[in-house]
Formats: C-alpha cells, structure tokens, sequence
C-alpha cells in the first residue's frame, strides 16, 4: 500500500482574513473611491517590495469594492461619533445665528431708541461733492410751475403737481412719464376725475400705498400710488388746501389750511377724524414723522407750532420776522424752517427760540437802498442726518450742514437752478435730491421769472467714501 503523501494546504486567495469567516462578525463595503485611493497608497509599498516577493493576485472578477472587518459595537460607536459630531457642528452654527441676530436686533432697538429721541445723526454732509451741471436730469411735462412733489418710498419714482391741475407720475431711471392725470377746467368738478384748480400740496403714504393731493378748491383728493387711479375726496377745509403729511408708518393723513386750521384723516378706512384751530393766519406748510403729532408754520402769525394731536394741544414757537411760508422735520426733535425775509432757522422741540438762524440765507436782490431778501420757498431735510437744503428765486439751490447739536447751519456747496424753488425733497437713500422749478412762487405771482423753465430736476449727489454711512449720537 502506497504511503499517503503529505497533504496540501488550500491556498487562501490573497487579500482574505484569516478570521474572515468567524462567527459574529459583519463586513462593511468600501466605495470604489477609497478603494483607488488605498491602491495608490499601497502602490508605494509595492515599489519597496523585493523582486524575490510573491506577486499580487488580482481581485476575482477587477471588484471595485473590499470588504472590510467591522462588529456591530465598532459600527454603533463609530455612527454614534458622527453623529455627535454633526450635533456639535449644529450646536455651534445656530449659537453664531443667535449671537449674530442677537446683535442685530439690539443695533435697530438702539437706533430706533436713538431716532425717536433726536439723537440718530448720520454724518453724510462732509462727504458731499459738488454735482456735474452734465448729470442733472431735467424732466419736463407740466405747463404751469410746478407747486409741490414726493418721491416713492423705494426711490423709484417720482410724484409731481403744478398749477395747471396736472399729476406727473415719472420714473427716476430712465425719466419718462408713467403716467398722467390731466387738470379739468374750473365748472367741470362733477365730471372730471382730477384737480380743477392749483395743486398746492401733496403726501405719500410710508409704505407707498397712498397718494394725496391738496388744491385751492378746498378739497384733498387721495389716489392708490401705484396706477394713479383715483379712490376718494376729502371735504372739509374752507380754503385752500396748504400742507399734507402722512403720520410715518401709518395711513393717518395731516392737512393744514388757509382757513388756519389742522385737520386729521384715517385714508385707510376713508374717515374724518378731527380739527385743531390756534393759528392767527393762513398755514402755508406742515410736516410729520413717526410721533402722533405734526408741526406747521404759520404763514403770517410768525409762528412755527407742534400739534400733539392726542393731547390735543400746540407748542407755539417764534424766530422769524416774516411769513414762514415752509418747514419740515430733521428727526424727532429738530426741524429747519425757512420765511419771505430770506432767513432759515434750525429748531429743538424742547426750546421756543430757534438753536440758530441764518438772516439772508440766500443774499439780496434790488438797488442800494432798496434791497430785499431773497424769499426762502422751500426747504427739505434728509432724515436723521445733517444735511439740509433750500430753495428760492436767487438762481441756487443751497445744501446745508447741520453742525453739532443742531447749533450751526454751514453752506457746503450752491447748485445753480434758473426760477422758483418751489419745493425740494432728499431721496431715502441720500443718492439724489429732486427740485421743483416754476416761473413763478407756488403760493402767488409776485414776480415772474421768464427764463426759467416748469421742470423736474434730480440732482445726483454724489459722495466720498470716507463718512458715507458714519452715525453719530448728537445731543440736542
């Protein structure tokens, strides 16, 4: 019988554990990726390798993918690891989200706090640069002079009206006319949907929403912004319609009169609130902000008046020598007025004499001896900044810088502009100021000037970058 020869261990196919079979024991894929990459770092290796070393036995088949040792413990620890680790990348990002809201919100309570007592002032005068005569765009569309204007919350557009009973509605971009409400003829009121007499003054809600406009036929039309269509009348005044304002914020709506009364109007809901006398004369402007109150000035009385409309009560402050013919809010607590005898007066709620007057404000005009002031006709403010600007018959536009506290008006720098100022306005964003030109002075024809032109003017202002954004807290 022959001798059984010795024998032979299988071979195991290389690459197998050893333990690969043992009970208990789970196997994980490796994607193809790793795969590669394990290959390229054990090429190295293989470079190192003897040539006498036994060679490498492909995989069966060029599988993509190794499987790889691994019990339920490791698996559960090894998910339990990265779960905690998304956990803490989480826990981390919503603390950064909080903190960073957190910051936010305290800055706008800040200045909110700020804006309400005065004391928010951005500092952008001092980064003014004078305006290329070239970049003025003049828009023109009105036959008569243009009496009074707004521009849209966004700064897209603007709202204009003359004494030819027309309403421009123009798009700041390309300056095209985007819509036109025509003037109707003095008679033709139950017919005509629009002003039939001189549109002197005019409001735009905060949120864009409401158009207002006052004329000399007593009556306050309101118009829905967007389209120009018309909604609404409010009847009431016994005289021309001087001022409107909306409350910021709101659709609470402020008239003032020559009939020398203030009365109160709820447009959302088409009501009639109420009226306030004490003026001694013809209200010829008014302004308001976020506080239920307005201010106005008082025409020939001389006087400048806070209206506090819950307590139904007025602040009554002097300063001028002439008629305060316009005025309008710096913030909460200052506000710049100008009058017929060429002055502009800067004021603080809390005092009854202006902080500071400049007498004059745009020079003379008449022989020696007989020289008159140039009438300030209108005056305009970028809110809660020191940058103020006014308008007359003097062939300039002034801009202004409000010096600490309120205290000190300083010329920055003139824009020329042939005819009556009759009204100006700052765009929310400071990038451009709008005047309204006419021939003649919005609330009369004292004098006519024949080579100015009825137009729109936007004024680019252009700025530094150094103090472009700066706030300030100021005390009053």
């Amino acid at each position: 019988m022959a001798a059984a020869g010795p024998k032979r261990r299988p071979q195991r196919q290389r690459g197998a554990s050893a333990s690969a079979t043992a009970p208990g024991r789970k196997r994980r894929k490796v994607p193809a990726g790793e795969e590669k990459a394990w290959q390229k770092a054990g090429s190295k290796l293989n470079e190192e390798i003897s040539s006498d070393s036994e060679p490498d036995v492909p995989a069966k088949n060029n599988e993509a993918e190794e499987e790889i040792e691994e019990t339920p413990q490791e698996k559960k620890l090894r998910l339990a690891k990265v779960y905690l680790e998304q956990l803490r990348q989480q826990e981390e990002e919503k603390a950064e989200q909080e903190a960073f809201e957190k910051d936010l919100v305290a800055g706008r309570l800040k200045e909110d706090v700020l804006e309400q007592k005065g004391k928010l002032q951005r500092q952008i005068a001092n980064s003014l640069q004078p305006p290329d005569r070239s970049d003025i765009k003049v828009l023109r569309g009105h036959q008569l002079p243009i009496t009074c204007l707004v521009i849209s919350p966004d700064d897209k557009f603007v709202f204009s009206a003359a004494k030819d009973c027309s309403i421009i509605k123009w798009d700041v971009e390309s300056g095209k006319k985007l819509h036109v409400i025509h003037g109707g003829k003095k008679g033709t009121e139950d017919s005509h949907v629009g002003h039939t007499a001189h549109i002197i003054s005019m409001a735009i809600s905060s949120d864009g929403k409401f158009l207002a406009t006052g004329d000399r036929n007593k009556l306050i039309m309101i118009w829905e912004a967007a389209n120009c269509r018309h909604l609404y009348k409010f009847t009431g005044h016994r005289d021309t319609v001087s001022g409107l304002s909306f409350r910021k914020g709101t659709h609470q709506l402020y008239s003032t009169s020559h009939d020398r009364s203030v009365k109160v109007w709820n447009v959302a809901e088409n009501a009639y609130v109420e009226t306030l006398f004490g003026h001694q004369d013809a209200i010829t402007g008014l302004d308001s902000l976020s506080r239920e109150c307005c201010v106005t000035s008082g025409g020939r009385d001389g006087t400048v008046r806070i209206w506090k409309i819950p307590e139904e009560s007025q602040l009554v402050f002097y300063g001028h020598q002439g008629s305060i013919d316009c005025i309008q809010l710096i913030n909460e607590e200052h506000m710049v007025s100008g009058a017929d005898d060429g002055s502009v007066a800067l004021w603080g709620l809390s005092k009854k004499k202006p902080l500071t007057i400049v007498k004059q404000a745009h020079g003379s005009h008449g022989t020696q001896g007989l020289e008159q002031p140039f009438w300030i006709s209108s005056v305009a403010a970028l809110l809660n900044s020191d940058l103020t600007a006014t308008g007359s018959h003097s062939g300039s536009v002034k801009l202004w810088k409000c010096g600490e506290g309120f205290r000190k008006l300083e010329v920055l720098l003139e824009i020329p502009l042939i005819g009556f100022v009759n009204s100006l306005k700052f765009a929310n964003s400071g990038n451009f100021l709008v005047a309204g030109i006419g021939q003649e002075h919005r609330l009369g024809r004292w004098w006519r000037i024949k080579e100015a032109k009825n137009s729109i003017c936007i004024i680019p202002l252009k700025k530094t970058t150094a103090g472009n954004s700066q706030k300030s807290a100021e005390g009053s």
